[in-house]
C-alpha cells in the first residue's frame, strides 16, 4: 500500500501540472457564474436555476476529465515508455493500478472541491446567506464524486486491454447505459419472452446504476437527502470501484507490455 501511495500522489502532481484542469476548472467556474444570469431572467426560481447549472457544471467537467486523463493513466505510461522502469522496480501491477487510481481520485476531489467552493459563493451573493438546507448542495457534490470515482474505475479497465479511443469510447457509452439502468428493469417482462426477460434484469443489475448518484432536483429545491441513501451510494461506489479494480488488475497483470 506505501508503494501505491507513492505512485497516487505522483499521479496527482502530474494532473495538478496539468493546464487542461485548470481551464476545465476555469470554465465550470465561469458556467456558474453565468447561472447568476439565466437565474436573473428566470424570476422565482434562481436558485434552482443556479444549484441546477452549477451541479451540472461540476459533473460535466468531472466526467470529461474522469474519462480522458482515466483512459490516460495507463497508455500514456506505456507510450512513454515510463511503465516499464517503473515495474521493473519493487512497484507490482495492481499497485500501479490502484496508485494511478487513487491520485486521479484525489485531483477529482481537490476539483470539484474547488468548483464546489465557487458554486456555494455564487448561492451565497444571490441569497445573501447560506441556510442549513443549503447543505444538500454538498451532498449532490459528493455523489458526483462518487460517480467519478467509478467512471475512473472502468476507464481504468477498459485502457488495460484496448487502445485509447475505444477506452474512451467504452467508458462513454457504458456511462450513458447506466443512467438509463432504472428504465431497463422497468421494462414490461410480459411481453417478453423468458429467457430475454432474465438476461435483461441480470444486465440491469450487472451494469453501473449512475442514477442513483442523481440528486439534483433534491437540492435545487433544497430537500433533505436520506441517509440511507447515502450510505447506500457510498457502500455501492466502495464496492463497484473494488470490483471493476479487481478486474482491471487480473486483466493488466496478464497483458504482455512487449
Amino acid at each position: 500500500m506505501r508503494r501505491a501511495g507513492i505512485v497516487a500522489l505522483n499521479t496527482f502532481r502530474e494532473a495538478v501540472r496539468d493546464r487542461v484542469l485548470y481551464s476545465l476548472v476555469f470554465f465550470a467556474l465561469l458556467m456558474m457564474v453565468a447561472a447568476i444570469v439565466v437565474g436573473q431572467i428566470s424570476i422565482g426560481i434562481e436558485e434552482s436555476v443556479i444549484v441546477s447549472l452549477g451541479l451540472s457544471a461540476i459533473s460535466v467537467i468531472g466526467l470529461l476529465i474522469s474519462i480522458f486523463l482515466g483512459v490516460a493513466l495507463v497508455s500514456k505510461e506505456m507510450e512513454k515508455r515510463t511503465l516499464f522502469a517503473l515495474l521493473a522496480k519493487p512497484v507490482r501491477r495492481w499497485e500501479f493500478l490502484l496508485g494511478k487510481f487513487g491520485g486521479l481520485v484525489l485531483t477529482l476531489a481537490v476539483n470539484t472541491a474547488a468548483m464546489a467552493l465557487g458554486l456555494l459563493l455564487v448561492m451565497l451573493y444571490v441569497k445573501h446567506t447560506l441556510e442549513r438546507s443549503d447543505a444538500v448542495v454538498l451532498v449532490a457534490v459528493y455523489f458526483i464524486l462518487l460517480k467519478l470515482a467509478l467512471i475512473v474505475a472502468l476507464a481504468l479497465l477498459f485502457s488495460c486491454y484496448t487502445t485509447p479511443l475505444l477506452a474512451i469510447l467504452f467508458t462513454a457509452g457504458l456511462y450513458i447505459v447506466g443512467l438509463y439502468v432504472q428504465e431497463l428493469r422497468n421494462l414490461p417482462v410480459d411481453v417478453m419472452n423468458p429467457g430475454t426477460a432474465a438476461f435483461t434484469k441480470w444486465l440491469s443489475y450487472l451494469l453501473p446504476n449512475f442514477e442513483n448518484f442523481n440528486v439534483m432536483a433534491l437540492a435545487a429545491h433544497g430537500r433533505a437527502v436520506p441517509g440511507a441513501l447515502i450510505l447506500q451510494n457510498t457502500l455501492y461506489a466502495v464496492i463497484y470501484c473494488s470490483m471493476v479494480l479487481t478486474a482491471a488488475s487480473v486483466v493488466f497483470s496478464r497483458r504482455n507490455l512487449k
